[in-house]
């Protein structure tokens, strides 16, 4: 049995989408697996040995010229490449319309989400299998009951593998949890996000790095635009034990992350990344709701605001109540934005993280486990 898989973005849902190709390739032996996924995120499904070829598209470039991309031979090869293959079940995991049609330009009968299980129900008109999901289920079970579903097998929803092998990403020497010198433990601090309201205020981070120094941890500190690099200098000045890593590719970054002890995060893709890899995290929601769409694996901690605005999937903060305060250790007070971050200080971010670090060598089976 031949598929394709259409999931083109964003890095949390392509990672989202992995544990449904491991549930399928266990299910029916010989499942050949194709995909198409956004240009940016290319590596991602490769790193799964069921993953036979990647199919990459560029929408979010092409729709800045348009009118140029239609009429090019670009967009022509990209059909022509969904033409080639003819497919037993095309399975739009994205569920947009988008994504509908991209799905419509390969060769099978396309299976997606029933209209009121879908974000985007008018993508379910261009689908020969609808099925229902529940929306109050996360993301990964979701995508998991929608391949079980289409592909007409079982899967036991308390065990989880997003497939992920390892040993052929990019991975910095030294044992795990180690520096390439072997000298302590490390942390990644994942603090690049897009919203403004999913940011965890910066004197935060640089207490967080502090403190992290001072218990005896290295930490690292990547990013991804001129913004956050900004961001990770400014944490790191002055402390000798912090570093900002070099502008790297998904697969570097994945092997900097399978190689720390432990991940602070705020609600970004690399987040999901770190849960994928197994590696504790501790990963710190404001104005997003992390029981649909939070990290979701083994050693995974996700920290929330009980103001009444939150979650308020606004992407600024719209907080109208008295200024929350707080005081670093320098004694510097400062106003607490967004506010509904004063519920996850830095101390108490790192004292979780050192007792998921402490227990994540304990086995792992049960489903209360998976978070």
């Amino acid at each position: 049995m031949h598929i394709l898989i259409v999931k083109t973005s964003s890095l949390g849902d392509i990672i989202h989408t992995l544990p449904a190709v491991s549930d399928a390739v266990r299910a029916i032996p010989g499942l050949k697996i194709d995909w198409v996924v956004e240009e940016a995120f290319a590596e991602i499904p490769t790193w799964h040995p069921a993953v036979n070829r990647v199919i990459t598209v560029a929408i979010r470039r092409w729709r800045k010229h348009w009118w140029r991309n239609l009429a090019g031979g670009e967009v022509r090869r990209f059909r022509q490449q969904l033409k080639q293959t003819p497919y037993d079940l095309v399975i739009d995991a994205q569920g947009l319309v988008k994504s509908a049609f991209i799905s419509r330009q390969a060769r099978g009968p396309i299976a997606g989400l029933a209209s009121n299980s879908i974000r985007e129900p008018a993508a379910s008109w261009f689908y020969h299998q609808r099925h229902e999901v529940p929306k109050a289920d996360h993301a990964v079970q979701r995508v998991r009951q929608l391949f079980a579903k289409s592909l007409g097998y079982g899967f036991d929803a308390n065990a989880l593998d997003y497939g992920i092998t390892v040993r052929d990403i990019e991975r910095p020497a030294g044992p795990v949890g180690t520096t390439t010198d072997g000298a302590a433990p490390t942390l990644m601090f994942l603090h690049g996000t897009t919203w403004d309201s999913k940011h965890w205020p910066e004197p935060y981070w640089r207490e967080l790095a502090l403190l992290a120094n001072q218990a005896g941890y290295k930490v690292k500190l990547p990013w991804g635009t001129s913004d956050e690099e900004a961001r990770a200098v400014r944490v790191a000045k002055g402390l000798q034990g912090v570093a900002v890593l070099p502008r790297m590719s998904l697969s570097a970054l994945a092997g900097e992350l399978a190689a720390s002890a432990g991940v602070v995060a705020v609600d970004t893709g690399l987040g999901h990344l770190a849960a994928a890899l197994n590696r504790p995290t501790v990963s710190i929601y404001g104005a997003t709701n992390p029981f649909l769409s939070g990290t979701f694996g083994y050693h995974q901690l996700q920290l929330k605001s009980g103001l009444p605005c939150a979650p308020c999937m606004r992407r600024h903060c719209h907080y109208q109540g008295q200024p929350l305060t707080d005081t670093l250790s320098d004694g510097e007070a400062f106003v607490v934005t967004p506010a509904c971050y004063r519920a996850s200080p830095p101390t108490e971010v790192l004292g979780h993280l050192q007792r998921m670090i402490s227990q994540a060598a304990i086995p792992v089976t049960e489903v209360g486990d998976l978070t």
